[in-house]
């Protein structure tokens, strides 16, 4: 695949339009530059339908890298997955995604989202030379520092990250970085690259470890109850996730669904997988 012209992930991106699913599915694509940075492919473009226009991100299939561990050529239907999850638990945690055709083949195409920059992981994670958090902080890890020092990883207790770490336990994502979350002008959060999603084994690997353990809100138990009703066999939600991930993905999301709820509590570290993504941020 040619390589187009690198450019910086902070580049300025138009509002929001009104239906963004729409314009992502059937716009034109026109290919502006590439992410850096990125493990695969991750052209930055304008998209074009019926006088409305905005920047997305486009992942062709053919840019992915071989994972030991997920079948190839599937990461951009998992991104999808995840979409069609946060979108039905009302949450609207992850930009609108769509799987499509563009200049490099089948990919996925998600709504580009600016992250603010005075607030992009400085108000979410942190590194505290404490051995306890603040009050409004919650602890993630010890982690190593330059000439041998430790520093306590922190997150913070924030309502939207928490919505995030259910979301992440329900796909079961396997690489949720501080980098992949982005905080948007108009106070929402959003968690973007979710390749490495909806694996049958546990695979959750995440920063947001803060509430492990601890009571699921009331809220978080509701959506899971909606999720568990969507989630049956020939229901909407269950039939598009068909599409998207095996039979035997789908099972256990159900799974892992019904399992949430029967605990009532935050997933904690199985100790079978590394529990933090690497690296970290």
């Amino acid at each position: 695949m040619p390589a187009p012209e690198r450019i910086p992930a902070g580049a300025v991106t138009p509002p929001s339009p009104s239906d963004a699913p729409t314009l992502l599915a059937k716009g034109e694509l026109k290919v502006l530059g590439q992410v850096r940075e990125a493990s695969n492919a991750v052209l930055y473009c304008e998209i074009s339908y019926e006088g409305e226009s905005a920047r997305c991100v486009y992942k062709p299939v053919a840019g992915e890298q071989p994972l030991w561990d997920f079948p190839d050529g599937n990461l951009a239907r998992r991104e999808v997955a995840s979409y069609e999850i946060s979108e039905a638990t009302g949450w609207g945690l992850v930009p609108p995604t769509v799987l499509r055709d563009g200049p490099y083949g089948e990919g996925m195409c998600q709504l580009w989202i600016e992250a603010r920059e005075d607030d992009e992981d400085g108000g979410l994670l942190a590194l505290v030379a404490d051995e306890e958090p603040a009050e409004g902080w919650k602890p993630v890890v010890l982690a190593e520092v330059a000439e041998g020092r430790t520093a306590l990883l922190v997150h913070a207790d924030d309502a939207r990250l928490r919505r995030l770490a259910v979301l992440d336990a329900v796909i079961n994502n396997g690489d949720r970085k501080g980098g992949h979350l982005l905080p948007a002008d108009d106070g929402r959060l959003y968690g973007i690259d979710h390749g490495v999603t909806f694996h049958v084994d546990d695979k959750l690997r995440t920063l947001l470890w803060g509430w492990a353990g601890e009571p699921l809100p009331a809220e978080a138990v509701d959506v899971l109850r909606r999720l568990d009703e969507d989630l049956r066999e020939k229901a909407p939600l269950a039939t598009r996730l068909a599409e998207l991930v095996t039979a035997a993905e789908l099972a256990a999301l159900r799974h892992r669904v019904t399992g949430l709820l029967t605990t009532g509590v935050h997933p904690s570290p199985s100790g079978d997988w590394p529990a933090i993504p690497w690296p970290p941020i």
